[in-house]
């Protein structure tokens, strides 16, 4: 199996290059190259014709294809679907804020977190993405829309702690000032609550966002909507939370996605303001958007308003997120269960 060249940082290539009896400075070369989204050796104009061939014998440089984009008539917002190698699907976001191009990505094919209304664990978990495929859907993208990307967020298919070791060595690759050169505050990665790899990225001490989804304030709740709680609890996540806080100096963001007549009350707002009014934190209130194939709906503008002044009171700053592509099933797991679907029906078709 030929190896992806888009999982090494310059020193690796370097070394690799050494291991092939190849000049090292061509190692850094090829990496400028692959930071510029090229995927065919052949656009590598500084390189050998004969070095060329010898590398596209072993190697690879493009690890996925674009087989579907939807587009929102309304606000610019792309969908992406890519087909990777082993034949695997996974899907990406594209946003565009005045701040500048936002890309989701996926970190896992599937996810085997089972949060009750989410639609990327519907499949369950299909297998971890390595460090290439991830940098892979921003150079895809970016040559999809001609666009610098400039703020990343590790929040579509997948749990990211639960691929710790492949995500923390594409933060380094997407952070590479020879690469890509996205800075780690513009870099957002979201979990769930893996309490031990929670510590891991915090002894990292690098400068990202971390965004956790809470979603309930208290355990009986928080489990039936993310079963993760079940062996890390409400008090214990918060904990780690605030000693994140202290270490890093950065703000921790919460996800709560409000969901009618689960977690959206009045009640339920001063309970969150109560937990979280002692820690250094944002909260980013997120009506869901509806998955066909799960019960819950969407809170009212108005009650996310409310909830939203409920936190205010506790001096917890909280924004409502812009809702964008909601006309193309922009939450993470739909376009892929679409296809999916649409795959399994074409195949008993031909039964």
């Amino acid at each position: 199996m030929k190896q992806d060249l888009r999982n090494y940082e310059p020193d690796a290539l370097v070394q690799l290059m050494k291991e092939e009896k190849i000049p090292s400075f061509r190692g850094k070369q090829i990496f400028e190259w692959v930071s510029k989204g090229v995927d065919d050796f052949e656009a590598m104009n500084n390189i050998p014709k004969a070095l060329k061939e010898k590398l596209s014998d072993k190697y690879i440089i493009k690890n996925m294809d674009v087989v579907d984009i939807m587009k929102s008539k309304s606000d610019g917002t792309r969908k992406y679907l890519m087909e990777l190698n082993d034949g695997n699907i996974i899907e990406c976001v594209f946003m565009k804020y005045k701040h500048g191009n936002t890309l989701c990505i996926s970190t896992q094919v599937g996810c085997r977190m089972k949060c009750s209304f989410c639609a990327s664990t519907i499949h369950g978990l299909e297998r971890n993405l390595t460090a290439g495929e991830m940098i892979g859907q921003i150079y895809e993208v970016q040559n999809d829309t001609n666009e610098r990307i400039s703020n990343v967020v590790l929040m579509g298919s997948g749990e990211p702690l639960d691929n710790y070791d492949e995500v923390l060595r594409f933060l380094h690759l997407v952070n590479h000032p020879k690469g890509l050169n996205i800075s780690m505050r513009s870099i957002t990665v979201s979990t769930c609550g893996l309490i031990p790899r929670i510590k891991d990225l915090m002894n990292e001490k690098l400068q990202l966002t971390l965004a956790i989804s809470l979603h309930a304030t208290e355990d009986e709740k928080r489990s039936q909507l993310m079963p993760v709680n079940k062996k890390y609890s409400v008090h214990e996540l918060l904990s780690v939370c605030k000693e994140y806080t202290k270490v890093t100096g950065r703000r921790i963001t919460f996800e709560y996605a409000l969901i009618e007549g689960e977690n959206d009350s009045i009640e339920e707002a001063e309970k969150l303001g109560r937990l979280l009014r002692d820690i250094h934190c944002h909260v980013n209130l997120i009506p869901i958007n509806p998955v066909k194939e799960k019960k819950f709906k969407a809170t009212s503008n108005e009650n996310a308003k409310a909830f939203q002044n409920v936190l205010k009171r506790y001096s917890v700053e909280a924004t409502i997120r812009r809702e964008l592509g909601a006309d193309i099933d922009a939450a993470c797991g739909q376009l892929r269960n679409k296809h999916m679907e649409g795959k399994k029906k074409a195949n008993f078709a031909n039964l």
